[in-house]
């Protein structure tokens, strides 16, 4: 796999784990809760899925060359990005009204 598509793979992969806390209804994407999931379990879903995509980055750079040391704003611009990507799903579970 070419760096370009590394990096395309770790974009697409980040977009959608943002936004798979607000879409699904199941902890994780995996199991189903006994009562609806609260905003603050959403976000720290959020937290445990940017994780889960960096070590995903990490495994795809690592095998690309050597892995660049960061300092602490790569990792705030990361996760600020990440929580950009989560905007839609956001908008989808709390600003738009659905029909029950």
């Amino acid at each position: 796999m070419s760096q370009t598509v590394s990096v395309w793979v770790v974009v697409l992969t980040a977009f959608c784990a943002a936004n798979l806390p607000f879409i699904s209804h199941r902890l994780m994407a995996v199991v189903t809760p006994r009562k609806p999931k609260t905003l603050a379990v959403r976000l720290a879903e959020l937290v445990v899925f940017y994780f889960l995509v960096g070590g995903l980055a990490l495994l795809l750079e690592k095998r690309v060359g050597q892995i660049a040391p960061q300092t602490w704003e790569f990792y705030a611009i990361t996760a600020t990005l990440f929580v950009t990507f989560a905007f839609p799903g956001f908008v989808y579970r709390y600003l738009l009204k659905h029909r029950d």
